[in-house]
Parts: structure tokens; sequence; C-alpha cells
């Protein structure tokens, strides 16, 4: 099974789809075990059944269409620009603006990628006319947009739960006092600068004419509609994640929920029959290779059941005797290293079906491994050389920065996220208490 494992992640090296390598390598592992080739197409045929016939498969497209209803409406532009006038008294508003409605964003986007390509365009612009040092102004756009994996409705939750037989609607209320916690830590390291380093983040430096920089200006019209465009989105992250928490329905039923409303708003902001008919089509093409990746995973995660693989790794780690902090640091540095190599996705359905058994056996509780581990691979979408959140801000600001630049101006916040593993590791109660509130609130 180990020379199997190895073959697999080979394959995904070289540039095999993750889905054909897991696929590939569970079939194989079947054929290995039983010498049976009608063993393997039944049991890949029942495994397809029983998977796909899941309704909780639909909670990533409903989802997705919610966040991309949005984020193509201009609500996305509307809450950065509330939040820009809201903190104007703050320094370095700017950057602490893009961090804040970057968190909000993300209870309504699932992913980083939707975020760090709007902000590029919304955010870089105004950072750029006011002074602000490029690196930095770049750093915080990439680094703030990791937030949309950590705070739900994230789509690296949503595999994660699928996976490891998990209630989703748990893992995403898990998720928000850690996303706090990321904030406030990104917040106060861009206060910090704006306190040392204050040219860096425009303050004091003057045009090129020799004039001072003129105030950030929003007319009482525009301030309204941002507000009223605001308000709408609150309400209905409330509405989505509200009913959730307190068991009004299910992940799939409220992404449903929030699908529809994101719709009436999109449609109450102008957004027409072909604009809506894009996003459709874009989240069909997404969501289908996801759902096939989670088929072929939980072919993987069977097979590996099955062959004894997932034991023997319990009882390697449980006898070594490094304890549970050991353990975890051990797992943090393989996502680390993973998350330079392949997308968070594909690290997900390689190493939880293993490390998640053993971080239970261990005594970790399993909602905060989940959050501690979707931190851990967050890192790698700001790491060098894959990165996707970089190379996302530089393909829509092509003529603005260079990758590199993008990778330095991150760094804070990698260690932000790395601050963030820690803070879990050493108190889990930070992910587990909002979901135990609300399973108290529901009962």
């Amino acid at each position: 099974m180990i020379a199997l494992l190895a073959i697999m992640l080979v394959m995904v090296f070289v540039g095999v789809h993750v889905a054909v390598a897991l696929g590939f390598g569970a079939a194989a592992g079947i054929y290995m075990m039983q010498g049976d080739i009608t063993v393997v197409r039944t049991f890949i045929a029942s495994t397809a059944y029983e998977a796909l016939r899941d309704y909780v498969f639909a909670v990533i497209p409903l989802f997705m269409l919610m966040g991309d209803f949005l984020a193509k409406c201009g609500a996305a532009r509307d809450l950065f620009a509330l939040i820009n006038r809201l903190s104007r008294r703050v320094p370095g508003r700017l950057a602490i603006a893009t961090v804040l409605a970057n968190a909000v964003f993300a209870f309504v986007t699932g992913v980083s990628i939707a975020a760090a390509a709007a902000f590029s365009r919304i955010a870089y612009p105004e950072m750029k006319r006011y002074g602000y040092e490029r690196k930095f102004a770049l750093g915080c756009i990439a680094g703030s947009a990791c937030l949309g994996m950590l705070i739900p409705p994230s789509v690296l939750m949503i595999v994660w739960g699928v996976l490891t037989e998990q209630a989703i609607g748990k893992i995403f209320i898990a998720g928000i006092l850690p996303g706090f916690i990321l904030v406030t830590f990104y917040c106060a390291y861009i206060l910090s600068v704006a306190w040392l380093q204050p040219q860096r983040v425009g303050i004091g430096l003057k045009t090129a004419s020799g004039a001072a920089r003129p105030e950030i200006t929003m007319s009482d019209a525009e301030f309204r509609a941002a507000l009223v465009s605001t308000l709408l989105v609150i309400a209905l992250i409330a509405a989505t994640l509200g009913g959730i928490w307190l068991g009004f329905f299910t992940p799939t039923e409220g992404a449903g929920v929030g699908a529809t409303l994101a719709l009436l708003i999109a449609m109450w902001k102008g957004m027409r029959a072909k604009a809506l008919y894009e996003v459709v089509l874009a989240v069909g093409r997404t969501s289908a290779p996801l759902l096939m990746l989670l088929f072929c995973a939980q072919l993987y995660s069977r097979v590996l059941s099955m062959t004894g693989f997932t034991n023997a790794a319990k009882e390697v780690f449980v006898a070594s005797g490094l304890g549970i902090f050991g353990v975890l640091a051990i797992m943090v540095a393989i996502w680390f290293v993973l998350g330079m190599l392949i997308d968070s996705i594909s690290i997900i359905l390689l190493t939880v079906p293993v490390f998640g058994p053993v971080a239970a056996a261990m005594g970790f509780e399993p909602l905060a491994f989940a959050v501690l581990g979707i931190l851990a691979i967050e890192a790698g979408l700001l790491t060098p050389p894959f990165g996707i959140l970089a190379f996302t801000v530089k393909a829509a600001l092509p003529q603005e920065a260079t990758v590199g630049e993008i990778f330095r101006g991150s760094i804070p916040y990698w260690i932000g996220l790395l601050l963030t593993v820690i803070v879990i590791a050493a108190f889990p109660q930070v992910a587990t208490w909002l979901p135990e509130v609300g399973l108290a609130i529901g009962k």
C-alpha cells in the first residue's frame, strides 16, 4: 500500500489530475487485494451511487452561486466603499477596509480566488492613488483573500466535511471565531505599519506636483446606496448562516436560501439575464470537477481503511511518544510543504483520510482539527512556487505587480495564519465554542 501511495503522489506531482490519480490508486488497490476486476467495477459503481446521490453535494454549487451573484453585481465594491468611509479616521484605512471587506465578503464567496480577483481591481487602484507602498498594498490584498477559505461558507470546509463525514454546518460555525482572530492579527499588523512606517500607507506623502494628497470623499447618495447594499448582504449572511447555526435548516437548504436571496439582490442591483447565465455556467464548470474529485476521494478513503493503512498510521503516531503537539507539528509541516506544490483541495483529499483518524485517536477535537488543518493548508495559497493567490492578483493586475513582490508582501499574513494555527492547537475551544452554543440553543 505504501508503494501505491508513493506512485499516486508521483502522478499528482508530475501533473496528472488529482481525481485521476486518486481513482487509479483506489482501483489498483482494490485489484491488488481482490484480484478480480469485477469486484473493482462493483466497488466503484456502489461508491459512485452512494456518494453522488447524497444531496449534500448540492452545497458546493449553491454556495458558489451565492458568492458569484454578489461578486458580479457590485456588492463587493459597495462593501469596500462603505467600510472605507466608516473608517476614515483610522490610519492605513484603505488596507483596514480591504481586510474587513474581505472578512465580510468571505461569508458569501466560499473561495479565496474570487476575493483576490475582486479586491485587486477594487482596492489596489485606491491604494495606489493615495500613495501606499506597492508591495504592502499587494500583500494586503493577497493575504486578506485567505479569509475566504476559513470564514464560512468555505469550499474547503465543505470538502473536509464530506470527506470526513462531519456535520458541514458545525465546521462552518467553528471557523467564525478563528476567522475573527486572523482578522485581528491582520489589522494589528496594518496599524503597526501605519504607526511605525507611515509613509508605507501614504501618510505624509505628497503628489508629484508637491501638493498634499486629497482626502478620500464619498457623496451622501453614494453612501446611502453602499449602506443599503451592504445591509442586504449582511441580512443574507444572517439568514443563511444563522439558520444553519440555529438548526432551522440543513447546510444544503441554507445554501439554497442563500443562492435565492443573492439572486434577488443581484437582480435588484441591475444584473441582467446574460450575466445571470454566465454566472450559472461558470459555477457549473467549477463545481462539476469538484464533485468528481470528492467521488474519487471517497474511493481512496475507503481503500485506505480496507487495507489497514489508516489504523497502522494511527498506531505509529500514538506509539511515537511525540504527544499531540508533536504530531500536529509534523502534520502542519507536511501541509506547508505540500502547499508549495499542489492546490488546497488536493492536499485535503490526499492527507485528511490519514491525518483525521490519527488526530482523533490522540484525543484532538475533530472540529478544532478541521479548522486547524484548513488554516495550515490555506498558508499554501501564499507560499511559492504554487501560491495561487499571488498568481491571481498578478493576473488581475498584469502591469502593476510582479509575483515575487506579491509573495514578499504576503509574508506577514502568512505569519498571521501560522499564529492562528498555534492558537487553535493550544486552545481548541476557540473553534468548538460557537458550535456548542448553537447546539444548546437548537435544543
